[in-house]
């Protein structure tokens, strides 16, 4: 009885077959094992010529007549670099079938090929039987497995490369690497660019709220708010110090009135509001010595006695009303506020 090969090539030696050579045919058989583990073969894809054309990838048995060429037993090793400077697309087949046996192995394919053009990885029967492609830049790795009718891609190696230019944020685009130009990070810094908004959704995936910045930023160039470092009490708001750093205060709102005075004289200060009783005396309120734009302060006749004994509204060196002058105020149960404006007006009368 004569010898046969499995789809490895591998010889299957019958009783009595081969003897004086068997020790040699097993060393082969070994080589052979070994190489459909862990061989590693390089395949040029312009052996057949230049252009547009197909390659096949083969196996042999394990005899010495059954190596003729490079491609002979490519197929049967584990790891394939395709190689070669290409000028078309490339068709690579490896076998259905070896020696009347289903081929079911597991590839790991390299496109190691220069040139802008597609390798269609696929099996020997037949267009039908298309694997994969890699892509005209795709020159990356793909685990592949053969079930001796299909080839198919595991999905292993695809789309390594990374997408967009450099500092582009990789994201899953169709099951492939993604980048835009709005969304990218400089090793300490996101930046989501293009007026786009950082977006913080609920449980259900519904609805979100978005942080976003104005359309244009006018001023500074750039700028950044920086969060506080605790969480503040119960009712405070934000404020930023004018440097964009955040912290919570107490939303005091509006004016800040004090308790009744009967001193003869107060200093007062903006934000606040004065019930000034003259039931006994008269009362001099002296203004702040450097106001800003905006500042206020408020009075009221507490006791309905500025008839009587005068409030008087000491300027402190700004104007009031645009003169040079103390304000004087002889109305009963008058209550008013001053505004500061600038020092060519002073404190102007916000009402009477």
């Amino acid at each position: 009885m004569s010898s046969t090969y499995n789809y490895l090539g591998i010889e299957l030696m019958a009783t009595g077959e081969n003897a004086g050579t068997w020790g040699t045919k097993t060393n082969t058989n070994l080589d052979i094992v070994q190489q459909a583990a862990t061989g590693y073969h390089s395949q040029s894809l312009n052996l057949v010529g230049s252009g547009a054309n197909t390659t096949a990838l083969a196996v042999g048995n394990g005899d010495s007549s059954s190596t003729t060429d490079s491609l002979t037993n490519a197929a049967r090793n584990a790891v394939i670099k395709l190689t070669g400077a290409i000028t078309g697309n490339k068709i690579v087949t490896v076998p259905n079938t070896v020696n009347s046996v289903n081929f079911e192995r597991l590839y790991l394919f390299e496109n190691g090929t220069t040139g802008a053009y597609t390798v269609e990885i696929r099996t020997a029967s037949g267009a039908t039987q298309t694997g994969a492609t890699f892509s005209t830049t795709d020159k990356g790795m793909k685990l592949m497995y053969c079930d001796g009718t299909q080839l198919y891609d595991t999905g292993f190696g695809a789309a390594t490369s990374a997408a967009g230019s450099n500092t582009q944020i990789q994201f899953n685009n169709s099951g492939a690497f993604g980048a835009s130009a709005n969304l990218t990070w400089d090793g300490t810094n996101v930046l989501i660019d293009a007026d786009g908004a950082l977006r913080l959704g609920d449980n259900t995936g519904s609805a979100y709220v978005g942080l976003q910045a104005p359309t244009t930023i006018t001023g500074d160039t750039a700028y950044t708010l920086k969060l506080p470092v605790a969480t503040g009490g119960a009712d405070q708001i934000l404020v930023t110090d004018g440097s964009g750093n955040l912290s919570f205060t107490d939303n005091s709102g509006g004016t800040a009135w004090q308790a009744v005075s009967a001193s003869s004289t107060i200093s007062v200060a903006a934000g606040n509001g004065y019930f000034l009783n003259t039931s006994g005396n008269s009362i001099t309120a002296t203004l702040p010595a450097s106001p800003t734009i905006g500042d206020e302060i408020s009075f009221v006749d507490y006791a309905g006695t500025f008839d009587t004994y005068n409030l008087t509204v000491a300027r402190n060196g700004k104007l009031i009303q645009g003169a040079a002058a103390d304000l004087t105020v002889a109305t009963e149960r008058a209550g008013f506020t001053l505004v500061f404006t600038n020092d060519t007006q002073g404190w102007l009368l916000k009402n009477n």
